[in-house]
């Protein structure tokens, strides 16, 4: 299994005692799958995503990528393992404002040491539709288009993984349409495994697998091939 967690819990200590954000989880994900993570808001999703990524520490429990038990990582090792073998799409898009197109595409495969980053950068925004825009900044671009270049950023490095969340949740229908149908077909030309966060239940179905959260509880929904 590329991705697997056992007994995979979160808790939070508030005010009012201890909050438990993930009850045990054990998941196992093959290499090539994709899987959609469904639920409610608040039920925990985006934290089981950034535990699975090394992006968060679990309270108790381990996930192992490839073969890496990322407990047993420090920061750096973590860091490392994420720019060879992980791709990112937040929510939120997270472009580096001063960085234009291009050079935000780029910036992963640089700090991996990728000499060929401009030219995976340029064609990857190829691939996205976005060959006339790669001088643009964050600013000059819509919420679309930087949604692309975050897309494209997450696949410059060709990775093993790639965690998704509401990648499509700020787009308007068409674009959303766009993006996700790019999704699949990237993830498809580069035998990524896809694993998102997601409200939208025709992007959920189009995955292999389906899981949803509720209160912190993992379940799957449903499995077929897609």
């Amino acid at each position: 299994m590329l991705i697997q967690t056992t007994q995979l819990r979160k808790d939070v200590q508030t005010t009012d005692g201890i909050l438990h954000i993930l009850q045990p989880i054990d998941l196992q994900i093959a290499a090539g799958e994709s899987v959609a993570i469904v639920g409610a808001s608040g039920s925990g999703k985006s934290t089981l995503l950034s535990l699975l990524a090394g992006l968060d520490l679990a309270s108790s429990g381990d996930v192992v990528i490839d073969n890496e038990k990322l407990s047993e990582l420090d920061e750096e090792q973590r860091a490392k393992l994420r720019a060879d073998k992980i791709g990112f799409i937040f929510q939120s898009f997270l472009l580096i404002p001063s960085l234009t197109a291009l050079e935000n595409v780029m910036l992963p495969a640089e700090l991996a040491g990728n000499r060929q980053a401009e030219q995976q950068a340029r064609e990857l925004l190829g691939k996205v539709g976005l060959s006339e825009r790669l001088t643009h900044y964050p600013n000059q671009l819509s919420g679309g288009e930087q949604q692309r270049v975050a897309i494209a950023r997450a696949f410059v490095g060709t990775p093993k993984i790639l965690f998704a969340d509401e990648p499509t949740g700020n787009l308007d229908a068409v674009t959303g349409q766009k993006v996700e149908d790019l999704l699949f077909e990237m993830n498809q030309e580069s035998g990524t495994t896809l694993v998102m966060v997601t409200h939208d239940s025709d992007l959920a179905a189009r995955c292999q697998r389906v899981l949803r959260m509720d209160a912190g509880r993992l379940s799957e929904v449903q499995q077929h091939v897609a």
